[in-house]
């Protein structure tokens, strides 16, 4: 009976976080995989949006007879719900896995940009199962560059899946930004972080949020919260609701469809503190804390987070009275 409960709390908790090493790999030299991670999502986006066209007709059966039923052009609920599918490239994942199952894609679809580390040459390798399960249960995400930065591949899933959910507390639940904030912060205490890793990632808080942004760009219906008022009159959704012309003249009526109107791009969302070399860790026990810094001195005994000053100060600039929910405490006292 334990083991079972064991398995099955092994199976609930490895669904949740993944962990990344930016100090053992900090001098990897390693491409900018700006280009690559765009192609992929801009792909994907492209793929969600013919498919939310093509849903518009639906097929239903009235005795022997099949019938095809033409639904409402533009129907937003079908779009983000095609769009989730493409960009995750699965459908019958349960919602804890989305983000997980996305990271263990692109460490296969970016295996030539990035840099794998086994769990056992990393700063965490004495962090037993009792202080951090998940950690122990799945080997470390891959790191990437893009444009300068060194993220981990996780914090994509975070960005498109965690960014979705914050998306949907506001856009559904009516929630406000800091609830969603604090949502977030207390999901990296429980079992995104503290509770299966020992580690609490401020970079994944940062990754989480500007998946939001990014998902309220699809449609744009709400101002982006880091943009000021004229920079938010020039800005463009991802997707519009355009007018078919020749469809039209065809249908003798007005036919609508989705269009990919500015195509995504990952440079407009990452910045310094996504690297938690620089947005660094917390730890739930002091003992898991010592046992990193510990490592991390044998690796390099200069190694101070931040590693660079620099991102913080523009970090904070960008953040603004949101640094406080997204920043570590010594990424907003970095001169």
């Amino acid at each position: 009976m334990l083991i079972t409960v064991l398995v099955l709390m092994s199976a609930s908790v490895v669904a949740f976080a993944a962990e990344i090493d930016s100090v053992t790999t900090r001098n990897v030299e390693l491409e900018n995989s700006r280009t690559a991670i765009n192609q992929i999502f801009n792909q994907r986006l492209k793929e969600g949006i013919d498919e939310a066209n093509r849903k518009r007709i639906s097929i239903h059966a009235v005795g022997d007879l099949e019938l095809y039923r033409e639904g409402e052009y533009c129907d937003e609920q079908v779009l983000y719900r095609e769009l989730r599918k493409a960009i995750f490239k699965s459908n019958s994942v349960t919602w804890g896995l989305k983000g997980y199952h996305l990271d263990i894609q692109l460490r296969s679809l970016l295996v030539r940009n990035s840099y794998s580390l086994p769990l056992n040459d990393s700063i965490y390798r004495d962090i037993d199962y009792i202080e951090g399960i998940s950690l122990n249960l799945k080997q470390l995400s891959d790191v990437v560059h893009v444009e300068g930065n060194l993220i981990g591949v996780d914090k994509l899933g975070h960005f498109f899946a965690e960014g979705w959910r914050y998306f949907e507390l506001m856009e559904y639940d009516n929630r406000s930004l800091s609830d969603v904030l604090a949502w977030g912060r207390e999901k990296e205490s429980g079992l995104f972080g503290y509770s299966t890793t020992g580690i609490f990632s401020y970079a994944d808080l940062v990754a989480n949020f500007n998946g939001m942004r990014f998902w309220n760009k699809v449609l744009l219906k709400h101002d982006d919260p880091l943009k000021g008022v004229i920079a938010n009159l020039l800005e463009r959704p991802y997707v519009t609701c355009d007018i078919q012309i020749i469809d039209s003249f065809k249908a003798g009526e007005i036919v609508r469809a989705w269009e990919f109107s500015v195509e995504f791009d990952i440079e407009d969302f990452i910045d310094g503190s996504w690297d938690e070399g620089n947005n660094c860790n917390s730890y739930a026990d002091p003992v898991i804390e010592e046992k990193v810094v510990k490592r991390i001195h044998d690796i390099d005994q200069n190694f101070t987070c931040p590693y660079q000053k620099e991102a913080c100060t523009r970090a904070r600039v960008k953040y603004g009275e949101l640094s406080r929910n997204l920043l570590h405490p010594f990424c907003l006292r970095a001169k």
